[in-house]
């Protein structure tokens, strides 16, 4: 039986796995289904749409419930146990398929399955099956939710900036793009099988970067800095100077600070709206050389932390 709380303005309902892809070596698509998602809905282009996924605890298989839910609910979901709670993690909606209680959710996921700090996303998603219940927070129909951060102005020459846990986002807006777009992709993923085509506009040019082995965020940092006609420049960013909560965009920035335009009309760099997403000292280091460097306004810039190197993240 489908458990779900019709009391918030967002849905908030316990989902069921459909069907389970393996995309590449890296990613796995997973689609989700259940009668609520008939409310799913936003108000516009959904383009990099944020939604919170909250997976059974791996060892008591403990998920939190939804029933009664109200607005205390994620205020307080961290004061219980994680083994009753499960774990929250934050993913882009891939993909909407269907409608009506049929509509459906696909998400593609990254596996992350080296090391000593495997998230519960990447091990929940390796071993995915069609049947698996977690729990879903998402936009519902014609009531305000936020999470999407692409916001182009009219005609904007668009750069977006990846590694692989911004693919999936990016991806989702190359598809949604208007076919008048024009702008440059740069995406980088850990190897060459996780290359995928990917629709987008004529206009818009995709570059992916498989690692192969290199350092993280080497080879993105190269390829945009020359895309800008800057090859070689590198912005040291010393570990104690990164922001595990990286977020700013032209409405807000994790810092407090305001977001104000900065520069004379007439910069080289009118007219570019830059998307950045990843590793927080990676977009760290890019923002730094489109801001500070080439004095590119903040107010035409999104650079998110998607996650931290040696951080685990909360939600």
């Amino acid at each position: 039986m489908t458990v779900t709380s019709d009391r918030l303005p967002m849905l908030f309902c316990e989902v069921e796995v459909v069907s389970v892809e393996r995309l590449s070596p890296s990613f796995v698509r997973v689609e989700l289904g259940g009668p609520e998602l008939a409310d799913f809905g936003v108000d516009g282009p959904r383009y990099d749409q944020r939604i919170k996924l909250v997976f059974p605890d791996p060892l008591t298989g403990g998920l939190t419930t939804v029933a009664g839910a109200d607005d205390s609910w994620f205020s307080t979901w961290f004061d219980r146990p994680v083994a009753e709670r499960g774990h929250m993690r934050t993913y882009t909606v891939r993909d909407v398929r269907g409608t009506g209680v049929e509509t459906r959710i696909v998400v593609d996921i990254v596996l992350h399955l080296d090391g000593d700090a495997v998230g519960p996303g990447s091990l929940w998603a390796a071993q995915a099956a069609p049947g698996d219940r977690l729990v879903m927070m998402a936009p519902r129909r014609g009531f305000p939710y936020g999470g999407i951060e692409f916001t182009p102005g009219p005609g904007a020459e668009v750069l977006m900036a990846a590694d692989e846990t911004a693919v999936p986002a990016v991806c989702a807006v190359l598809e949604q793009l208007p076919s008048s777009a024009v702008g440059a992709v740069f995406m980088e993923v850990p190897e060459t099988g996780d290359v995928v085509d990917v629709r987008r506009p004529d206009g818009v040019s995709v570059t992916w970067l498989p690692r192969n082995g290199a350092p993280l965020g080497e080879r993105l940092h190269a390829a945009v800095v020359a895309h800008l006609g800057t090859p070689g420049a590198v912005v040291e960013v010393s570990p104690d100077e990164v922001d595990p909560d990286l977020w700013e965009t032209p409405s807000y920035s994790s810092s407090g600070e305001e977001i104000e335009a900065s520069r004379t009309v007439g910069h080289e760099l009118d007219g570019v709206y830059a998307w950045i997403a990843g590793e927080s000292k990676v977009v760290t280091g890019l923002r730094r050389h489109l801001v500070r460097e080439l004095g590119m306004d903040r107010s035409q810039v999104a650079f998110m932390g998607y996650w931290r190197r040696g951080v685990a993240m909360k939600s």
